[in-house]
């Protein structure tokens, strides 16, 4: 019997190696990433004081299309790039959250870049 990896169980194992790597602070947050099939989430964490400083998904009501696509994901980017704006945050670093730099995650980025976050 062929026996099928938990793709689950090895995205954390890799999460956790970029989070022993990186961290976000009050000047400089983490841009935390999860996606779910359906949905896609954006959040700025500050890892010192523990909170979330802003957070943006597909499933707010003012959302507007699918977050199962690249365009959701590139909706989601602008939105939490507007969100710390508005905080006056402006570099983060990022956190793909153990997923390839590709898809959803990437254009998650790219939206952010557009919407004036550096990292």
């Amino acid at each position: 019997m062929i026996r099928r990896p938990d793709t689950s169980a090895q995205r954390l194992k890799r999460h956790k190696r970029v989070r022993s790597k990186i961290s976000g602070t009050p000047e400089c947050p983490r841009l935390n990433v999860f996606r779910s099939e359906k949905h896609i989430y954006a959040q700025l964490i500050d890892d010192i004081g523990k909170i979330t400083l802003c957070a943006a998904s597909s499933v707010e009501k003012t959302f507007e299309g699918s977050g199962g696509n690249k365009d959701g994901a590139k909706k989601v980017g602008k939105l939490i790039a507007e969100r710390a704006k508005e905080k006056g945050i402006e570099k983060v670093v990022f956190d793909r959250g153990g997923y390839l730099y590709h898809g959803r995650i990437k254009e998650l980025a790219d939206g952010a870049r557009e919407g004036g976050l550096n990292f």
